[in-house]
């Protein structure tokens, strides 16, 4: 028999809605904060508890709901915001579907609370799964106050699909990021205050006189905030302005791209490419640039009822605004040195590293400096990042004596198993590649790429018999991070501590780098560490620990390797050249790239026809 078609009852209805609108409790916060500024909100207080699935209060002094529209707010479909078909084309707020609170309310247990400024006397309501109570009488302050408690109680499938407290808290805050960066203060108004904390603790406070470039400083650091270059362009009734940094500070997504349009957050890829496209030449391969863009354009230019979470838009000149972007951001590029790179130099107050007793190296490998940020005596050309002595060395299986491409670099006399034929004629051509003479032919080696592989290895081998050495800093260094960023760092803590990154928890997107591997070196712990955030963040669900633990490893290697434009010494050459045989791949750095190429001697002679 088939079944009779029948109109669904409003909880599974407002269920479904809640669905597409409410995917975790930062869903909730940003429908809430929407609400709260288009009822012209100057302030606005969230509080949260673990992460917001146990508690969401949401405080603000706008104009309030009058007690009569109370049970209308739950209600599908029920705004303030619309009027006639017309006002769909024409949308200047941020909601207008009347989705939000009954999406919320089909899932949690809310408590709304209002007073309008004119009414001596509020109301409040309770809803719990879509059943309302009465209205009730509530004498508290002009403006909205909302809880949502136990988000999705009554779908415990969605609840267990919820990230740590750490990882929705992260969320959370990317919400409130984007809502503070929308709503500046400016020439002609004042910005909007916000208050965040979590488990009672301030998270972030934002006030009104915090300009867009104070808000980027707050959210992001003063490594994007010093490295900003305004960008201003229009075209007819099109506005646009922000933001964006020196190709110098760039990231390994395009997550720090941030665009609005009439002050909502939204994605576009379109205007992502052109943000790209403008900084081509100035930015490797995988690179992102960093940008806060604001366009500002008629309401009926824009379409913003294509997507549920209304994060995506419709432009009705797509390529009109592409071109201006472009232009714009190419422009803000072109300013007098602004390409012209900086010059990265230690500072003594910078964190200081626990210093260590150094294991003393065995004879003929490079000395292994003492990890520090200590301001060094200066010295006539760069150091190689510091190759693990022979005693240090993991048992990496050795090739046999026959097996050599290449003739290799002189062992201490300890190592018997290697045979020692005499040292290679060798040269540095561009501070980057090592040509080698051997008997097949010339030999180019990429310097970079080759330690990239022998200290993936090293890392590896290590991690494998549990003896990566660490080093801790006295002084903890603070990184900022999105909220997002910093939410997915934390959830993988507990495997980064097993790859000798330390990192802990310092409220709001800022998290504390503790500890580093020792194999690092010289170089910077916080880079190899942002690389590492880099890939966390652009992975939408994160591969098998042993593939991921590859990726690390992968990135930190890369991050800890002697680059080009790096002048090696003699020793160091050898010093690599020795390492290289013991490579169980030293053909390919991790990434895949070759590290060698061959010339042959017949070749050679072929193209001075000599064969």
């Amino acid at each position: 028999m088939v079944a009779r078609i029948q109109q669904l009852p409003t909880l599974i209805v407002n269920q479904i809605a809640a669905g597409e609108v409410i995917e975790r409790p930062a869903s909730v916060v940003k429908e809430l904060l929407e609400n709260s500024v288009d009822a012209g909100a100057s302030r606005i207080e969230i509080d949260v508890e673990q992460g917001g699935q146990d508690l969401i209060r949401l405080v603000d002094d706008g104009d309030g709901i009058d007690p009569e529209d109370l049970p209308l707010a739950f209600s599908n479909h029920a705004t303030s915001k619309l009027r006639k078909v017309d006002d769909l084309f024409a949308i200047g707020t941020f909601g207008f579907r009347g989705e939000a609170l009954a999406s919320i309310g089909g899932v949690a247990h809310v408590v709304l609370q209002s007073r309008p400024p004119g009414r001596e006397v509020g109301a409040m309501i309770e809803c719990r799964g879509s059943e309302l109570s009465p209205v009730r009488p509530w004498n508290g302050s002009p403006g909205t106050r909302i809880e949502v408690r136990q988000l999705f109680f009554n779908t415990p499938v969605r609840r267990k699909f919820l990230r740590t407290p750490a990882t929705e808290m992260g969320h959370i805050t990317e919400a409130v990021t984007r809502l503070a960066l929308a709503h500046p203060r400016t020439d002609d108004r004042p910005g909007l205050h916000l208050v965040l904390r979590h488990q009672g603790k301030s998270v972030y406070e934002v006030t009104r006189t915090a300009t867009l470039r104070d808000r980027i400083e707050l959210f992001f650091g003063s490594d994007v905030a010093n490295t900003l270059y305004r960008v201003e362009g229009s075209a007819g009734p099109v506005r646009l302005k922000g933001y964006i940094c020196d190709p110098s500070c760039d990231r390994g997504s395009a997550r720090m791209q941030y665009l609005f349009v009439n002050g909502r957050w939204v994605r576009d890829r379109s205007l992502g490419h052109a943000v790209q496209e403008a900084f081509r030449g100035l930015l490797m391969t995988g690179r992102y640039a960093i940008s806060f863009l604001f366009l500002e354009l008629p309401p009926e230019h824009v379409d913003v009822n294509v997507h549920p979470t209304k994060s995506e838009v419709r432009f009705r000149h797509a390529q009109s605004l592409y071109h201006l972007v472009y232009t714009s951001v190419k422009q803000a590029l072109r300013q007098g040195e602004q390409l012209i790179p900086r010059l990265q130099v230690n500072s003594a107050s910078e964190p200081l590293p626990a210093v260590t007793e150094p294991t003393p190296p065995a004879q003929g490998a490079i000395p292994r400096p003492t990890p520090s940020y200590i301001a060094r005596q200066e010295e006539s050309r760069p150091a190689l990042p510091p190759l693990p002595s022979r005693a240090e060395e993991p048992m990496l299986p050795p090739r046999l004596p026959s097996r050599p491409a290449v003739p290799v670099a002189p062992l201490p006399a300890s190592d018997t198993m290697f045979e020692q034929p005499a040292s290679p004629r060798v040269l540095q051509l561009y501070d980057c590649y090592l040509v080698v003479e051997t008997q097949e032919g010339m030999l180019v080696i990429d310097q970079h790429a080759l330690h990239e592989r022998i200290l993936f290895e090293q890392f590896k081998a290590r991690l494998n018999e549990g003896s990566l050495q660490t080093q801790a800093l006295l002084i903890p260094e603070p990184v900022d991070l999105p909220g997002e960023a910093a939410g997915r760092v934390l959830e993988q803590a507990e495997a980064l501590a097993e790859l000798g990154l330390g990192v802990e928890d310092f409220g709001g997107g800022t998290v504390l780098l503790t500890r580093y591997p020792v194999l690092l070196g010289r170089r910077s712990p916080r880079a190899a560490f942002l690389a590492v955030v880099d890939y966390l963040t652009t992975q939408e669900r994160l591969p098998t620990r042993e593939v991921m633990f590859n990726e690390l490893l992968s990135l930190m290697a890369c991050h800890s390797a002697v680059r080009s434009g790096d002048r090696l010494t003699p020793e160091q050459i050898e010093e690599l050249l020795a390492h290289r045989e013991l490579a169980l791949d030293h053909h390919h750095c991790p990434h895949g790239r070759p590290t060698s190429l061959l010339l042959s001697r017949q070749e050679l002679e072929r193209q001075f026809r000599r064969a």
